[in-house]
């Protein structure tokens, strides 16, 4: 299979207003970040606080975002679980729908053995016939995917790519020596895109992406032709990123979605918002960034 996408995609936020979802503010915001350069949707992720929402709710989300994406642009679905059966339910109706790919967390709480992780993505690749990007992000799991365990599941000619939340670099590059060129490595992490970038990596899953795509997007591109101006775009673009990574995500940047204008600054139990002293900094911060942006 050719890669899902080459570029910058979002882990797009769910608006919430008076404990419902905001579908109308969704919308407004799928066609904002499609409009500016994002080269996919990643619909009930972790930063769309997908645990919370009704399996009616997450499909109304998936059948709005392709709705959108009109065909231009893929829509992949989070069906990722710690309980296989569940994960192989949610991927096959998620597929069913038509979406065109699946991001599959490793299994959390109970966690898995390696053996046992590549018995569970194994069971779900073969469930489905749309790509699966794997996604391995130990600080929510507290497990990690071994590159042995990547390189034995890239063989399955569903699973096509991985979302790298380790900050590992040296995993990255040990990874990359063991799967065929066609595998595509995901940044999970804004604030090291550039060196993922330079290591091999051939894009983002992104947070910040939800209020600046576009920038994103040309990091990402004047990371494969103009290293300069790459290095001076992610200086400009970092104090930013660093602002939406200093709390639990998304609490960060859904007070920058709401400030835009996508919604309501609310959540579901268990996540409360943050203080507004807090959120003012934050928003600063993305001002702070767009002057600098429209001064270059």
């Amino acid at each position: 299979m050719t890669k899902l996408f080459t570029g910058v995609s979002a882990a797009v936020t769910t608006p919430f207003k008076n404990g419902e979802v905001d579908f109308e503010s969704m919308e407004k915001h799928l066609r904002y970040l499609k409009e500016n350069d994002l080269q996919a949707f990643v619909i009930n992720g972790t930063t769309a606080e997908a645990v919370t929402m009704s399996e009616e709710e997450k499909t109304k989300a998936l059948e709005l975002a392709m709705k959108v994406a009109d065909g231009d642009i893929p829509v992949i679905a989070g069906t990722g679980s710690n309980d296989t059966a569940a994960s192989i339910a949610a991927s096959v109706a998620a597929e069913e729908l038509g979406v065109d790919g699946l991001l599959l967390i490793t299994p959390y709480y109970n966690k898995t053995t390696q053996a046992g992780a590549i018995a569970h993505f194994t069971a779900i690749a073969d469930a489905v016939n749309i790509p699966i990007i794997l996604y391995d992000v130990p600080s929510r799991t507290s497990m990690t995917l071994e590159a042995e365990t990547v390189a034995e599941l890239s063989k399955h000619p569903n699973i096509v790519a991985l979302k790298d939340a380790t900050g590992d670099f040296a995993h990255l590059s040990r990874m990359l020596g063991l799967v065929d060129d066609d595998f595509a490595f995901y940044s999970g992490n804004d604030d090291i895109a550039l060196p993922f970038y330079a290591t091999g990596g051939h894009g983002l899953i992104s947070v910040s992406a939800n209020a600046i795509p576009k920038t994103e997007q040309r990091l990402f591109e004047l990371s494969q032709s103009d290293s300069k101006k790459a290095i001076e775009l992610n200086n400009l673009r970092f104090p930013f990123v660093e602002a939406m990574g200093s709390d639990l995500n998304p609490l960060p940047i859904k007070a920058i979605t709401n400030h835009l204008g996508f919604g309501d600054y609310e959540f579901r139990l268990p996540l409360v918002g943050l203080d507004a002293d807090i959120v003012k900094v934050l928003v600063e911060s993305y001002e702070e960034l767009q002057k600098g942006l429209t001064a270059e």
